[in-house]
């Protein structure tokens, strides 16, 4: 794997950790959930999380080369945990793991 790669993958999962640890601290929860931004801001996560997934996987899906398999392996990890755990840094962990394992298992990295 490229050093350009990792760098990159380190600081997006840096960010991503930021975007959701920081209204925690701040205890920005307690805004109420009837409110426009309270609604926004709980949509916010799953809507960057389907544009990632859809940014990820739809050229994989195009390829329909060995890529793809470790598209299949991070994805059905990720379901299998969520809904076995209902966590999503759980999910988000065991997805990256099973595609890296299978990249590896299969040469890509």
């Amino acid at each position: 794997m490229r050093s350009e790669v990792l760098i990159l993958c380190l600081i997006a999962g840096g960010l991503t950790y930021l975007w959701r640890w920081l209204p925690i601290r701040f205890d920005l929860g307690g805004m109420g959930t009837r409110g426009w931004v309270a609604r926004f801001l709980a949509s916010t996560g799953p809507a960057a999380i389907a544009t990632l997934f859809v940014a990820e996987v739809l050229p994989l899906a195009r390829a329909a080369g060995p890529e793809l398999i470790h598209a299949v392996a991070g994805t059905a990890a990720v379901i299998a945990v969520w809904v076995w755990r209902r966590s999503v840094v759980a999910a988000t962990l065991a997805g990256a793991l099973a595609a890296g394992i299978a990249a590896a298992a299969m040469g890509g990295l």
